[in-house]
């Protein structure tokens, strides 16, 4: 299933890079796509590709860096599939999304959650990691259930990011970051804190999910600039931070992850 996501992706993500009018949606909405398309073409499917052939080697950090690129495809294509007019690879599209929900479920299911989460070292800075999830999270959702309050009590529509959307547009992207962001995050972060094995699991795959969203909004940002789009910036002082917590969290991680020839030394000295 991986496989022909790699496939589908590279191939619907070019389309909607090179074939003009392919998105028949407002131009603000069809910039956001294309810069969401570059970073499926160069880095997502790529990506994927290596990190599942890493995997059949016996890779754990692969595994998990391939999980994590599969939820992206979960969040990153909802948008595809809920948030745009019918194109010419909306089939692809579905195609994509469905297949990467599929191929995470069973990744995870058929994951040694147990024996990775003991593969970590016990200097891992599990508590760190899980404040900078909670840093992630908790902002985000306090903003977003503020906004959504207002909304009710007042009547004012919620508050729009710096990436021009329109009204449905923001409210997709509401829905999807409550459910798949900020909720999963919080979650992820008590389960590492208490050093369950699923906290190291589900904390390490948010984190490559999370930080190829915030390239994504990036290259959107870039993409309705150089379009001009009205009311469009080409930069969020945000972002650097948003995308080095990101890092620094992932990083913590992976680093304290053995790789397969470490840890089979590890276990081999009595």
């Amino acid at each position: 299933m991986t496989y022909m996501i790699v496939m589908l992706m590279a191939v619907s993500s070019a389309a909607g890079l090179w074939i003009p009018g392919l998105y028949r949606d407002a131009p603000a909405t069809e910039a956001m796509f294309r810069g969401y398309d570059l970073v499926s073409l160069i880095i997502v499917s790529p990506g994927l590709l290596a990190a599942t052939l890493l995997t059949r080697r016996g890779s754990a950090r692969a595994r998990l860096i391939w999980a994590g690129l599969l939820a992206y495809g979960v969040y990153g294509y909802a948008f595809y599939v809920f948030g745009t007019a019918f194109n010419d690879v909306f089939l692809a599209h579905v195609a994509v999304f469905t297949l990467s929900v599929a191929a995470l479920v069973l990744a995870l299911a058929n994951l040694d959650v147990v024996g990775i989460a003991n593969s970590f070292g016990e200097r891992t800075p599990v508590r760190t990691v899980s404040v900078l999830l909670l840093l992630l999270a908790v902002p985000i959702g306090a903003f977003w259930v503020f906004f959504s309050l207002r909304m009710a009590v007042t009547d004012q529509p919620p508050a729009d990011t710096l990436l021009v959307q329109s009204q449905s547009g923001l409210h997709l992207a509401y829905v999807l970051d409550l459910a798949l962001l900020v909720v999963p995050y919080v979650l992820a972060a008590v389960l590492l804190w208490r050093r369950a094995p699923w906290g190291y699991v589900a904390a390490a795959v948010l984190s490559v999910s999370g930080l190829v969203h915030q390239l994504s909004y990036i290259a959107a940002l870039a993409f309705q600039a150089q379009a001009e789009v009205p009311g469009s910036t080409a930069f969020d002082p945000q972002e650097p931070v948003i995308v080095a917590v990101f890092l620094i969290a992932l990083t913590l991680l992976l680093v304290n992850l053995p790789s397969r020839k470490r840890a089979a030394r590890a276990r081999a000295v009595p």
